[in-house]
């Protein structure tokens, strides 16, 4: 069990934490949200700089790796229901949808849940306000990235609503390993 990524800030918030299994990786991962004001989201955009390099150094290692879990950033239009109103708001800024266009692109990272499931409307997150679960007005924050060996190897992809357990829906995936 690897417990942190060597940055005492987020460390010490139990932000990253990774278990093998044989050559794979599979890590918990939750990104600070931004939401709750100007500092917060200062603590993002640190985690933001600081993680893109520990993202670097995986892609060195003779394993493969599954990242999942809230990344409290929306990627794509796509992403979430109301995104022209979202985009001066924390988890839709340009800064934080760049910062995933060079993990998706530049870095080859693999966004698994969009190489099985191109379908709008998909999302993990919905606020507890008016009735977003029930009109499914909603944000898909939470990710399974992996690394880019296993470019291709999703096979399935569900987003769990059959019952509620918070705020969330567990994003569930088959791989071809």
């Amino acid at each position: 069990m690897v417990r942190g990524f060597g940055v005492e800030e987020f460390d010490g918030e139990g932000r990253y934490l990774e278990a093998r299994f044989g050559k794979l990786s599979v890590v918990s991962l939750y990104l600070p949200s931004g939401s709750a004001g100007p500092e917060r989201q200062a603590s993002k955009y640190r985690f933001l700089e600081a993680f893109m390099p520990w993202l670097q150094a995986l892609k060195r290692k003779r394993r493969d790796f599954v990242l999942c879990g809230d990344w409290n950033i929306a990627h794509k239009p796509i992403d979430l229901r109301n995104w022209k109103s979202n985009q001066k708001n924390s988890g839709f800024l340009p800064e934080e949808r760049a910062w995933l266009d060079r993990l998706f692109g530049e870095e080859r990272w693999v966004d698994a849940f969009r190489e099985v499931d191109e379908r709008p409307d998909q999302y993990t997150w919905w606020s507890n306000r008016g009735e977003a679960w029930a009109k499914n007005v909603g944000w898909r924050i939470d990710y399974q990235v992996a690394s880019p060996g296993l470019a291709g190897a999703a096979r399935r992809a569900e987003i769990y609503k059959a019952q509620r357990f918070s705020d969330h829906a567990p994003l569930i995936m088959d791989y071809d390993l």
